[in-house]
């Protein structure tokens, strides 16, 4: 039973990765249909916005919730908690943190109020990236990592990720 509990718990950290990941491209779409003139700004803004919704609600959310539900029911299958499982859950903690903000972001953007600009947005998207790498490195390396190297690959990773931001920016501008 545990296998097929955590096969399920992965199938839904997947597609809830997925509807985090593609959200986002979605908020950076809206922010730059935004600076568009009309008919062109209304009809993209249109669009988007049922966009976001349907993944949102219809795979977003529940891919979370279940994520949730089989994690948990996971632990109870497992019994003890190691520490790297503690570990892993306060990434979680924080990926679900992640979400909320972004929720936020959505509940905005569906009111047509645009706070963030595309830069910024593709900046947050790349959070998500961090608590993948994060998550899945202490899934499945377990007590094999060494928390010190976890946190200097994730701060290299980071870095990484922003200046290929930057050079993307600096690409589109030229």
């Amino acid at each position: 039973m545990y296998f097929y509990i955590k096969a399920l718990h992965i199938i839904f950290v997947v597609t809830w990765f997925a509807g985090l990941f593609y959200i986002v491209r979605l908020f950076v779409y809206s922010a730059e249909a935004n600076e568009k003139q009309e008919p062109e700004r209304g009809i993209l803004l249109k669009q988007f916005s049922i966009m976001q919704k349907r993944l949102w609600y219809g795979i977003t959310w529940p891919s979370a919730i279940l994520t949730l539900i089989f994690g948990t029911w996971m632990g109870f299958l497992f019994g003890s908690l190691p520490s790297w499982l503690l570990v892993k859950l306060l990434f979680v903690l924080g990926l679900f943190i992640y979400h909320l903000f972004l929720h936020s972001i959505f509940s905005q953007q569906q009111k047509f109020i645009f706070r963030w600009n595309s830069q910024q947005l593709r900046i947050w998207n790349e959070v998500a990236t961090l608590f993948l790498v994060a998550i899945v490195m202490l899934a499945v390396v377990k007590q094999l990592i060494s928390f010190v190297w976890g946190i200097l690959v994730l701060v290299a990773l980071g870095i990484l990720l922003f200046a290929a931001i930057k050079a993307y920016r600096r690409f589109r501008k030229a």
